[in-house]
């Protein structure tokens, strides 16, 4: 599982998503910029931006 924690990205921003593979968060992430926060241009500098915030979900924590 993926998530994206908008707030990353968005100061002070709460919403999240959670996707069962990165082009689904993406895809979601983006509409939510174009709803909620008016965005008519989504550009390609700003998807990067999406996909380098992902986080995957079930990482297990690396025991040392």
């Amino acid at each position: 599982m993926k998530r994206f924690d908008s707030g990353t990205l968005i100061p002070g921003s709460t919403w999240h998503t959670e996707g069962d593979n990165e082009a689904e968060v993406v895809r979601r992430a983006v509409e939510n910029l174009r709803n909620l926060h008016g965005e008519t241009e989504i550009r390609p500098d700003m998807v990067e931006r999406i996909k380098e915030r992902i986080v995957d979900t079930d990482a297990k924590p690396v025991k040392h």
